[in-house]
């Protein structure tokens, strides 16, 4: 297992990190098993675990609390907050009164006094960013958490966190945890590069593509759509849709390029995203012991020049085949009224 430094703070982590959303009732309901695969995981060299207040509504926290039982000072432990956790117009978002509420349950659920990396888990137009860093300021300076880091932020407002730290004397980003894969290159774009020049360290996740790259799906074959990654964003996977031609073309050359490696797709789709210098961790999240045991199967597999050329000559640089974040949409984009202006000023105009 290699280890790099995350995001300027001296923590070294592997370059696999361990993330837990599939553990609980979205994915794997048994705990025992789920505390056996993260044991698995740490016993291989995996000293970073990454998971979420809203994972299966707080069971992947406890989940996960229970597996570093007498083993939480060798694991640098991350989670995140910002969706809904129930009814009510304040139980989510990047408010102080959220977090600060919020990363009390946290610690509660993982058994810990405190949290290695937390993170913003969206951006939060309603709310001043200013705000957001103040609260978790105070945490860092509590002892609550050491670090904290933002997650699928835009590159604009990555900038805007920096300098607002820096102007107000606060605490700033450490880490991003943007979506990156074969098929989802978008953030090298601006994301990976802003990332680079303010010393921020980089965890991505859905390296697999929601699990397209898993080895399982091919096209010609029949695809099951009620289980897996595959039952919370079936229209990823779907064949017959218009839009998932070029990703299934993709596939089919990527599996040549495996093929010509010596190794399985899943193993080639980790070691992309490993080998962007602006990343510091990628995220693999096992459903079972054969998923981990297969992406661990792959720990030491590196790509050359000429692999990384054949890649770029498949996906170019940049492009995106899929809305890696599909399953979230910016309320600028979700709701209609923020890109309009009132009827009677339009009328005006």
């Amino acid at each position: 297992m290699r280890y790099r430094v995350l995001g300027g703070t001296g923590i070294e982590v592997s370059v696999h990190c361990l993330g837990a959303m599939m553990f609980g009732s979205v994915g794997n309901a048994d705990h025992d098993d789920a505390v056996r695969i993260i044991h698995t995981a740490l016993d291989a060299g995996i000293n970073f675990v990454d998971t979420a207040d809203m994972y299966s509504m707080g069971e992947s926290e406890e989940i996960v609390g229970k597996a570093l039982k007498g083993r939480r000072d060798d694991v640098v432990l991350a989670t995140k907050v910002h969706f809904p956790m129930g009814d009510g117009p304040n139980k989510g978002g990047n408010s102080r009164r959220w977090i600060v509420h919020e990363v009390e349950q946290s610690l509660r659920r993982l058994g810990t006094d405190r949290i290695d990396l937390y993170q913003v888990h969206r951006p939060d137009h309603r709310t001043d960013i200013e705000e957001t860093l103040s609260a978790l300021t105070d945490l860092v300076r509590a002892g609550k958490i050491r670090a904290f880091g933002s997650s699928a932020f835009p590159a604009s407002d990555m900038v805007e966190a920096y300098h607002v730290a820096e102007r107000r004397g606060l605490q700033r980003f450490r880490t991003e945890q943007p979506p990156y894969s074969l098929l989802a290159r978008g953030i090298e774009t601006t994301v990976l590069p802003t990332a680079a020049r303010l010393g921020m360290g980089v965890l991505t996740w859905s390296p697999l593509a929601s699990g397209f790259l898993s080895g399982k799906i091919r096209r010609g074959q029949d695809i099951d759509l009620t289980r897996g990654r595959a039952a919370i964003t079936p229209f990823r996977f779907d064949p017959a849709l218009p839009e998932n031609a070029a990703k299934f073309d993709a596939l089919e050359q990527l599996v040549e390029v495996a093929d010509g490696l010596g190794c399985t797709l899943p193993e080639l789709a980790v070691a992309f995203a490993a080998a962007h210098p602006a990343v510091t961790s990628v995220i693999i999240g096992p459903r079972t012991m054969a998923h981990l045991e297969a992406t661990l199967k792959g720990a030491s597999v590196a790509l050359d020049d000429a692999t990384l050329d054949r890649i770029d000559e498949i996906v170019a640089p940049g492009t995106d085949l899929y809305r890696a974040d599909g399953a979230w949409l910016p309320p600028v984009l979700a709701d209609a009224s923020l890109r309009r202006r009132p009827a009677g000023e339009r009328a005006a105009a």
